[in-house]
């Protein structure tokens, strides 16, 4: 039976303290892009960090004041929705989150873990929203540019004809600076 258990982790703590770790956790979250914690506080904070990047993608207001209410810090949702409104997260259908183990912590053996916000497009989603652009039409002298490609090549194929020496302006100032200790 289920008689008084709560859904989530509770993270070793009382309630009102899981509350605050994990809000205080994602507020990180997204003012850094990337936080060191140990793992299961990472699996923890993950569903919040989705649920708050679906919001902004929504963007209307009603989901702007439920992120306000979850995280308590207007200026931090009006970053996340601008990001999402610039399309950070617009071929993204969720997972939206990356954990990465990174060993064990010293002390209490905890094992640790990077969570990071994931900014890269979805490999099937790239081809997908790319738009097609029609095949330009060919010009009647398609040879010159050819030999225009050629010459090019040649260039970068050829050997630099001269090496200029190049000495850094800190080594220059510091064997001047030695000259001068030597001449005094």
């Amino acid at each position: 039976m289920r008689h008084n258990k709560k859904h989530g982790m509770k993270l070793g703590t009382d309630a009102s303290h899981t509350k605050a770790m994990r809000r205080s956790l994602v507020r990180a979250l997204f003012e850094n892009d990337r936080i060191k914690t140990n793992v299961q506080r990472a699996k923890a904070i993950r569903p919040d960090v989705d649920r708050i990047i679906t919001w902004a993608k929504k963007g209307d207001l009603h989901s702007r004041r439920l992120a306000i209410a979850q995280l308590a810090d207007a200026d931090l949702v009006g970053e996340v929705f601008d990001k999402a409104a610039q399309g950070m997260w617009a071929d993204r259908n969720g997972g939206y989150t990356r954990i990465m183990r990174i060993g064990y912590r010293k002390g209490d053996n905890a094992e640790m873990a990077i969570i990071e916000l994931v900014n890269e497009r979805v490999k099937g989603a790239a081809a997908a929203t790319e738009t097609v652009v029609a095949p330009v039409e060919e010009e009647s002298e398609p040879e010159a540019e050819v030999t225009e490609v050629e010459e090019v090549a040649e260039e970068a194929d050829a050997p630099a004809e001269e090496e200029t020496d190049f000495e850094e302006p800190e080594a220059e100032a510091a064997a001047e600076e030695s000259e001068e200790k030597d001449a005094e």
